[in-house]
């Protein structure tokens, strides 16, 4: 595959999603589709409610579109199972994502679905997933990076599979709370992993399905960068996590996930981090958990925060990409 199809595939996201913004934001604005802006967040937070939320539609369209054209037109159409499980789980937690959405602002009900409902609806793509994947024989073991080291898992893999599925998008959903932040990390993770897809033995479909999220999330950025017009949602937060995890497994690359993803870990481990402490102690470790709001109350502008947070993504996505490649 060779360097004009990839940046036509980020092109075709981007446009797409750069010209769907102006016709959907104003149609979820008629909706009354606006973000409630949590009482006990951060105060300079208040000024946005009423924002349009649900933006993620825009991503899961303009991902989808962009990935049937181009693997249809570079593989004279042929498509296989590989890529229709990634737009499997990226519209299923996309789906998941929507409901939720839903809830919080047609039901006014801020906190969306329970999350015992939002667990079974993680659980039941995450298995379905990993079937599909267990009836086309897929390889149960895991690469350690930089060896040439193989543990095989046996069933543990399915294990793995929905750990992974289940904790990227609850991950990245937690990395989604200022203008522009997921946006920009999840951009920076997916190109890694889209060169890590074309680098190595060519996964041409994870390929295009990896760049085409790379397109349409810098196409939302331009309406979603401070100040934001519009937010993703868990529409597009849940679709990103289930879909970066999907790619790390049909990659083989479930260990390097956490090292292009450590942007998202380090988000999760400071809400655990915050939740231990608090209960055992009554004492908390940040002044607001996810992170990203601790530095916030430690007086840093809100693009302070973004754009340190997407160089840390950047610096986490060139080591992963440097311990495949080059170490290995």
């Amino acid at each position: 595959m060779n360097i004009y199809v990839l940046m036509m595939t980020i092109a075709i996201a981007f446009l797409i999603t750069v010209l769907l913004s102006p016709i959907f934001i104003p149609f979820l604005r008629r909706l009354k589709f606006g973000q409630s802006i949590r009482e006990e967040g951060p105060q300079s937070h208040i000024k946005k409610t009423g924002t349009p939320t649900m933006g993620g539609i825009m991503i899961v369209i303009s991902v989808t579109i962009t990935t049937i054209i181009m693997v249809s037109k570079y593989n004279a159409g042929s498509i296989g199972y590989e890529m229709w499980l990634l737009i499997f789980v990226l519209v299923g937690y996309g789906f998941l994502g929507f409901l939720d959405d839903f809830i919080k602002v047609a039901m006014k009900r801020n906190l969306g679905l329970t999350s015992k409902q939002k667990m079974v609806g993680q659980l039941m793509i995450a298995f379905i997933f990993y079937f599909i994947l267990h009836y086309n024989d897929y390889a149960t073991y895991i690469q350690i990076p930089g060896t040439s080291i193989q543990w095989e898992l046996g069933w543990g893999y399915a294990l793995l599979t929905v750990f992974m599925l289940v904790g990227a998008s609850n991950a990245v959903n937690l990395t989604d709370g200022l203008d522009g932040l997921l946006a920009g990390t999840a951009a920076i993770a997916f190109g890694a992993f889209g060169v890590l897809a074309w680098y190595g033995f060519p996964q041409n479909e994870v390929t295009i399905f990896a760049l085409a999220t790379v397109g349409a999330l810098l196409g939302f950025l331009v309406f979603n960068a401070h100040p934001a017009k519009v937010f993703m949602g868990d529409t597009g937060s849940l679709a990103l996590g289930g879909s970066i995890a999907a790619i790390a497994i049909l990659t083989k690359l479930e260990i390097i996930l956490i090292i292009v993803g450590g942007v998202f870990v380090i988000e999760t481990l400071s809400v655990i981090i915050q939740v231990i402490s608090f209960k055992t102690t009554g004492k908390r470790i940040f002044k607001m958990s996810p992170l990203h709001h601790h530095y916030e109350l430690l007086g840093w502008s809100e693009w302070r925060v973004v754009t340190t947070f997407w160089l840390i993504g950047l610096i986490f996505a060139a080591l992963g990409i440097y311990i495949e490649v080059w170490i290995a």
